[in-house]
Parts: C-alpha cells; structure tokens; sequence
C-alpha cells in the first residue's frame, strides 16, 4: 500500500466520512482540501440512473456556465474563406480550412474545441478517425456545426461546454477553477445539474441523478445531497 502524502492526510481529515454535503458546503470544502501550488480544474461527477447502451437513454448536451470554465479555450474555426474575418473578430485562435486538414492529418491537435460550418462537414468528416477519439469532431447537437460562427466561437470562449455520458452511467466535467470563489463554484454546479435535469430520458426508471461528487484535480471527492443543487 502506497504511502499517504501529508497534503491528501490533511485533505482527508477535513472531510467527514459517509457524510453527505449540501453544494454550499462543497464548493468551501473543495477550496479548502486542495493544495496545488497550480490553479487546479474543479470537476463535477454525475452518476445516473441511465442506460447508455439504449439511444433512448443517451444523456448529452451543452451549458454555458454563468461563470464560465476559467480555462483558456483554444478554437480552430474550420470555415470558408469569406467566414474567415467572422472568425477571427470573434476570438477563435486559428482560422482556415485546408491548411488545417492537413495539419490535423500530419498528427497536429493543440487546440480544444473545433467550430466549423455545414457546408464544410464533407472535408472535415474525413478527419474522424483522429478527431472522434480525442472529443474534438464538430456536432451539431453540441452547436459546433453552425453557420453563426461568430456567436458559436464566443459561446465557446466565454464558458459553453458540452457532455454525455459515458458507458457506466457517468457525466463527467470541469465547472472552473480552484481559484474561483465558492459563490461562482456553487453557480456553475446549479446551471449544469440544471441541464443535466432537463436533459432526462422519459424512458428512464427509478431514481435519475443516483450520486454527484465535486472534486478538484488532487482533491478526494466530496459527495454531493442531489437536493441541494436544484436552483
């Protein structure tokens, strides 16, 4: 058995075995545990009551966080050229299409999210199999395939995210940073466990929302009472 660091023995110690928070004692507790000497992400777990395998139960969606992400989101607006200055003008940080497949193809993916248009999608698509792995392939569910490119790039800066969940029942995101107040730590979980309500299957049975768990990078988890994060 590995040994405890004193940060996470501290870390532990703070936090009440088998107890169940209330997301205004979790987003002060999470600052508290964290001892990072970077701005660690704050991360958000959502197990649910859902059977991914069934398309019927497939949870996914897109929120734009009131207090947005606290991370600096690198765009690459794949478009045509006369969307090229919407672009640009709307803060994406790399603009252009076919020098950029190419790219991509040799093996280039610095970048967070792509934004592109539909007309495009016939060259982009041949990116998949590089794409599709890494969470980058434009959807138009997610509003990455939009002709409103200049709104969808300053969505996307000033805090939209997009999730689903995973093949054990699992959404699992970032909601800020360590170095937000509580206040805002506490406002972005309302708004995503908001959508994440919205967002229930009419097919699903028994309880929906079965555990949630704020946690930061290097922090253990801290669970979450469902009923306190319903605005």
């Amino acid at each position: 058995m590995g040994r405890i660091t004193k940060n996470k023995k501290a870390s532990l110690e703070k936090l009440e075995k088998s107890k169940i928070y209330s997301i205004d004692e979790a987003s002060e507790l999470v600052k508290e545990i964290t001892y990072t000497k970077f701005d660690a992400s704050v991360d958000i777990d959502v197990r649910l009551g859902v059977d991914p395998r069934k398309a019927n139960q497939m949870v996914r969606g897109v929120v734009s966080l009131p207090h947005g992400t606290g991370k600096e989101v690198r765009v690459l607006a794949m478009v045509t050229p006369d969307k090229e200055q919407e672009a640009t003008d709307a803060g994406a940080d790399f603009v252009g299409l076919d020098e950029y497949i190419d790219k991509i193809k040799g093996g280039w993916t610095d970048i967070d999210v792509i934004i592109t248009m539909p007309p495009v999608m016939g060259k982009v698509g041949q990116l998949g199999r590089i794409l599709g792995p890494r969470g980058l392939m434009p959807n138009p569910k997610s509003g990455t395939v939009t002709m409103d490119i200049g709104k969808a790039i300053k969505e996307v800066k000033q805090g939209k995210i997009d999730f689903k969940v995973d093949k054990f029942g699992i959404v699992h995101t970032s909601i800020g940073k360590i170095s937000f107040t509580a206040d805002k730590i506490r406002g972005n979980a309302i708004e995503f466990m908001n959508m994440i309500n919205k967002l229930k299957p009419s097919s699903a049975k028994g309880t929906y929302v079965r555990s949630i768990y704020l946690s930061s990078t290097m922090s253990p988890g801290i669970q979450v009472e469902p009923k306190s994060v319903v605005d």
